[in-house]
């Protein structure tokens, strides 16, 4: 099966460091004529705008792994040689089970701690 998608890219800099490399990819037919596809997708970004859809994310599963960086998220995030990157995939889904967002992120490894809360 193949699908249309919207693709958006971004980089996210900290104090003049780039910490964070995201591609999100959004079914076309969803996002289509919508501000989700302008490089400025408004107050509360992404998922507001799915939200003013009438796909707002009702759930997300996400998996991660730590990995050294290839030579071109090396660059990007200016990482020193040896540094290893977290690679996050986050897939949202609206309240019918709809797949409406897949984020993956490439995380400079020293700029964050993840922190998970659930119930036993």
């Amino acid at each position: 099966m193949t699908a249309n998608l919207c693709v958006r890219r971004r980089r996210f800099v900290l104090d003049g460091k780039a910490v964070l490399l995201s591609t999100s990819y959004l079914p076309a037919d969803l996002v289509a004529n919508s501000p989700i596809t302008e490089p400025d997708t408004g107050p509360g970004g992404v998922y507001a705008r799915l939200a003013d859809l009438g796909h707002a994310p009702a759930r997300f599963r996400e998996e991660l792994c730590s990995r050294m960086p290839t030579r071109s998220e090396a660059e990007r995030l200016e990482l020193p040689p040896g540094a290893p990157v977290i690679h996050l995939t986050r897939t949202a889904f609206d309240a019918e089970g709809r797949v409406v967002e897949v984020n993956e992120m490439v995380l400079d490894s020293a700029a964050y701690v993840l922190e998970y809360d659930f119930e036993a």
